[in-house]
């Protein structure tokens, strides 16, 4: 239960923040698998990218040394869960779960982009 004291705070957007080895083969996966476009470059060589889709934002970092965590990092909420588990097979992206309708409510898989990144991603379907 929310404390009486943050009753008055809203909150603004909340973007993943995703490390990558490179960016612009990142922003190709993302955008031909998922339709991102990108909005905002910062850097000369690009250093930081930002992503968008309706009402998603991704934020990709260049981090030559990366090395990715075992856990997921993400998790994206889409219309059409086996619609994107088959975009993400077609493109070669490995996945860490396989597609699956789970008790909590949602048809759901878990991948890992080029850099080992593990997005969970999630369809809200009626519980069994």
């Amino acid at each position: 239960m929310p404390s009486e004291q943050f009753n008055s705070l809203r909150l603004g957007r909340i973007a993943a923040m995703l490390p990558v080895s490179d960016i612009e083969r990142s922003y190709q996966v993302y955008k031909e698998v998922f339709g991102f476009e990108k909005v905002f470059e910062n850097g000369d060589p690009v250093g930081f990218m930002i992503l968008q889709k309706d009402e998603a934002e991704l934020h990709l970092t260049l981090q030559k040394n990366h090395k990715a965590a075992t856990f997921n990092v993400a998790h994206m909420l889409v219309s059409d869960a086996t619609e994107t588990y088959q975009r993400c097979q077609d493109h070669g992206l490995r996945i860490i779960k396989r597609l699956q309708d789970k008790n909590y409510g949602l048809r759901a898989f878990v991948f890992a982009d080029p850099d080992g990144n593990r997005i969970d991603v999630g369809e809200p379907i009626s519980p069994p």
